[in-house]
């Protein structure tokens, strides 16, 4: 069984999200049922709605009932009822588990499309449901649809006509709900309205369940009375009657509406049923930090979906009209994705990480710019303003949706630096509105420069890197900048040893391999794109202090094992100097005499994180190769444990017992721990995971990242937690999108559109090698020759304008042939050079 197929108890935890990109999504469970109704612009762990769900039912020609049951599989879960909802009064009723049901059923969940097959010996057929959202790089119009895609396929397995019918029950979440029949432009359904509210109201709300298939019976509403006499006449009606009855009340009310679809199928025949589900809740406003217009209302904006569909009846509309080539387009991209020859976990972790891009973590605003939450907590976000420091491990969006990935810098540079260069690293909500007393982030904004010098290899848009350039040398020369009050390297010898924020929630002193690293990439960056605009000075400056910073780290931080911080933490004097900016007295530990929360001599996972950055962008060493590959073997020993029995942590329990993980910091071979070492020291954290992992890879320490790999994704196995919920401060956590490096990482891939390259050398054996590629101006795939020594790139949406093409150093290029047509080249090592630049279209052919 793969790694993405789901049975029995592995089934328990799965919620696999169903949503477009900023609109919130629906939970699909592991046996079928909705949970995790997050489609209200905030989070809502563990909600239904009401008891919607998916049914079917098999009759005979003259109507007589064969069987009929929820579209659902086993609920292993809350046999007792639920903590804080019904404990000790049974399972909850919106499980709809003590309706008929289907005993076995098992999840395909290789995102971005799910899949569970059904099977029942009563039922005729095995129905099979596939449930999507669109998922096309770089199409973010289209994967930003708020929907929920099902089909529900079956086989008649009689010698006889079989009539099927597939019933979706909708609840509408409104208390002053009016549900209303649609039929237009080939849509039948039903629109989940509202009373009289107004337009620009937060409390706008209204969902749709339609079908492009015309044989449909329809109930706007579930009849009304006490008890359970919704649920047991819905029934009644559904395996007593060929059709339901029409039902509908003039007063509104937070009623079921069914919608049904039959269909016959002769013996043998397969059919299919169609739903869409939609929803819009165009209004959204910051519920965390409310801003208040001079009237004391709540400043709003529209949600970006809002401005493309002027309700749930537009997009359903959209969505039936577009259905074939969303779903073609989508599972495209799927099949592609996992068609990959690269590790079956590597491929896993990849794709189910990238869901985070469409749940509740994620916001699109009114002009479609990208924000991100780190994570979600039950009912609220956690941790606002597309966190510069953890957004900047994620590699999914930059690749996969260059476009939204750029938004963040623009809006970063725009509303989020001040005069001096210092930027707040959480993007306040509406924007424009007064900064928040953050302090400035070394990681998060060195990490800007560095995201910044990426956009732009990946776009090759020269206009973007100059309307962007003044703010990006800003925020790099605020570490040198006089009105730094952190003093983060004042004496501008190219090494940090201020007071340095970080994404572990507390302030380093002194130099740390793990931040300087940052400040190194940067540097190079900056240097890089300097130069391109014509500033040589500074980025002749530029370079000189990276010289200068990287000269003394290499000397001073490594300790013959792995990288460290120099800090004397019993030197309270470093404190002092900072009373200033806070309660800086608050990191020392009278008890101890000792400064709190710093990494000393300790062996930090990030503590060559720029070099991760450096391998994927190719901009070269950062930290001294034998050094470097010194500290991985380190950091595999000592870093990563086994399994968690013998291992104590005070803070969050991400893994626990036989689980296995890379810890946050440790101090091996009599390295002197701190009294109170640095934050989350002890935790086992997954996008630092991830990162720790891919850099291995990429120096070549396969088996040792893969083995981190696994030992992240085995403990989202489906009975444990949910495969498409990767934790930290919260749910489905953004810093986990790290896993989508091992994709170009793997590939060896080289890009850089501003002088039109594109390269492939991967790392394993070359032979039957094939993975996707995606940049701003088209994706595709790569495949080399199980016996010929030949590449092809597949373009299979944009172009591909190429001036050079990477390949490996070793392979034998006799022919290149774009289009169908011989190209001119000369080769270098492992460098084409093109006799003139040729965009391809379809593909490009490298052959022995």
């Amino acid at each position: 069984m793969s790694r993405t197929t789901y049975e029995g108890h592995r089934t328990d935890y799965i919620s696999f999200p169903l949503g477009g990109i900023g609109t919130g999504s629906v939970g699909l469970a592991g046996n079928g049922r909705f949970v995790d109704w997050e489609i209200a612009n905030r989070p809502a762990k563990g909600s239904t709605l009401g008891n919607s769900h998916l049914a079917i039912k098999a009759e005979s020609a003259d109507g007589t009932l064969i069987d009929a049951r929820v579209l659902n599989g086993d609920c292993h879960l809350n046999y007792a009822g639920q903590y804080a909802m019904n404990y000790g009064h049974g399972m909850p009723g919106s499980t709809m588990a003590s309706f008929p049901h289907f005993r076995k059923c098992v999840f395909d969940g290789r995102f971005p499309v799910a899949g569970i097959d059904f099977e029942d010996y009563h039922f005729p057929g095995k129905p099979h449901l596939t449930a999507f959202n669109p998922f096309i790089p770089r199409n973010d119009r289209d994967s930003s649809i708020p929907a929920a895609f099902f089909e529900i396929t079956v086989t008649n397995p009689t010698d006889k006509p079989v009539v099927y019918t597939g019933v979706f029950a909708l609840c509408n979440p409104n208390g002053n709900g009016v549900n209303s029949l649609l039929d237009e432009d080939g849509m039948h359904g039903i629109f989940l309205g509202q009373d009289n509210v107004p337009d620009d109201s937060i409390d706008k709300y209204d969902l749709t369940v339609a079908t492009p298939d015309a044989d449909v019976s329809r109930q706007q509403a579930w009849y009304r009375g006490g008890w359970s006499d919704a649920l047991e006449t819905y029934w009644r009606n559904f395996t007593e009657k060929t059709e339901f009855p029409a039902r509908s009340y003039e007063n509104p009310g937070r009623d079921h509406c069914t919608l049904a679809v039959r269909k016959t199928a002769k013996p043998g025949e397969t059919i299919t049923l169609r739903f869409v589900m939609t929803w819009s809740k165009p209004n959204n406003f910051n519920y965390w930090n409310p801003l208040k217009d001079e009237n004391g209302n709540d400043v709003t904006w529209k949600n970006y979906y809002a401005t493309l569909f002027r309700d749930s009846k537009d997009s359903a509309a959209y969505c039936i009209a577009n259905w074939d080539r969303l779903s073609a387009e989508t599972l495209r991209f799927r099949d592609e994705l996992f068609a990959s020859t690269l590790p079956e976990e590597v491929i896993e972790a990849a794709s189910a990480t990238m869901s985070v891009l469409k749940t509740a973590t994620v916001l699109r605003l009114e002009n479609g710019e990208f924000y991100g939450w780190e994570g979600l907590n039950q009912n609220t976000g956690s941790c606002e303003g597309t966190c510069t420091h953890v957004w900047n491990y994620a590699y999914a969006l930059c690749f996969l949706f260059p476009s939204l990935e750029r938004s963040i810098r623009d809006t970063d540079y725009k509303y989020n630096i001040d005069e001096h260069g210092r930027m707040q690293f959480r993007m306040q909500l509406p924007l424009g509105r007064p900064h928040g007393n953050w302090r400035a982030c070394v990681d998060g904004q060195m990490g800007g420069v560095i995201k910044s010098y990426r956009e732009w290899k990946i776009s090759g848009d020269d206009e973007w890197l100059k309307s962007n350039w003044p703010a990006i040398k800003k925020s790099l020369e605020y570490a040198w900048s006089p009105d730094n009050f952190d003093g983060w390297d004042a004496d501008g010898d190219g090494v940090l040893e201020g007071r340095q924020h970080h994404t572990l929630d507390m302030e380093l002193f002194g130099p740390s391999s793990w931040l300087e690293g940052f400040y190194l990439a940067a540097l190079k960056c900056g240097a890089e794109m300097a130069d391109y605009l014509g500033e040589t000075e500074s980025a002749a400056q530029y370079r000189d202090l990276f010289a200068k910073g990287q000269k003394w780290s290499d000397e001073n931080l490594f300790n013959g094992k792995w990288y460290m911080q120099k800090v004397d933490l019993t030197d309270k004097s470093i404190l002092e100097k900072y009373k200033v900016c806070g309660d800086a007295m608050g990191y020392w530990n009278s008890e101890a005499g000792e400064i709190k929360y710093q990494i000393g001599e300790g062996s930090e996972i990030d503590q060559m994180l720029a070099q991760w950055h450096a391998n994927i962008l190719g901009i070269g060493d950062i930290y001294d190769k034998n050094q470097r590959m010194t500290a991985l073997k380190s950091m595999f020993k000592n870093n990563f444990k086994e399994d968690m029995r013998e291992f104590y942590n005070p803070f969050r329990l991400y893994s626990v017992n036989d689980e296995a993980g890379a810890v946050i910091c440790d101090y091996p071979d009599g390295a002197k721990k701190p009294a109170i070492p640095i934050p989350y020291c002890q935790e086992t954290m997954h996008g630092f995971e991830y990162a720790l992992a891919g850099l291995m890879i990429s120096e070549g320490m396969i088996d040792e990242g893969l083995a981190i790999v696994r030992s992240v994704r085995d403990r989202y196995d489906g009975e444990k937690r949910n495969p498409w919920n990767e934790i930290e401060c919260g749910s489905n956590y953004a810093r986990s999108m790290a896993s989508f490096s091992f994709l170009p990482i793997f590939a060896g891939f080289t890009f850089d559109m501003t002088k039109k390259h594109i390269g492939f050398a991967p790392i394993i054996d070359k032979r039957g090698f094939r993975t996707i590629w995606s940049l701003d101006c088209g994706w595709g795939n790569v495949r080399f020759g199980e016996e010929t020594d030949c590449m092809k790139i597949d373009v299979i949406d944009g172009v591909l304008p190429l001036k050079s093409i990477g390949v490996p150093e070793d392979m034998t290029v006799n022919y290149v042939v774009i289009d169908g047509v011989a190209v001119s080249f000369t080769k270098n090592g492992g460098t084409l050079t093109l006799g003139k630049e040729i965009t391809a279209k379809k593909s490009v052919w490298i052959v022995q």
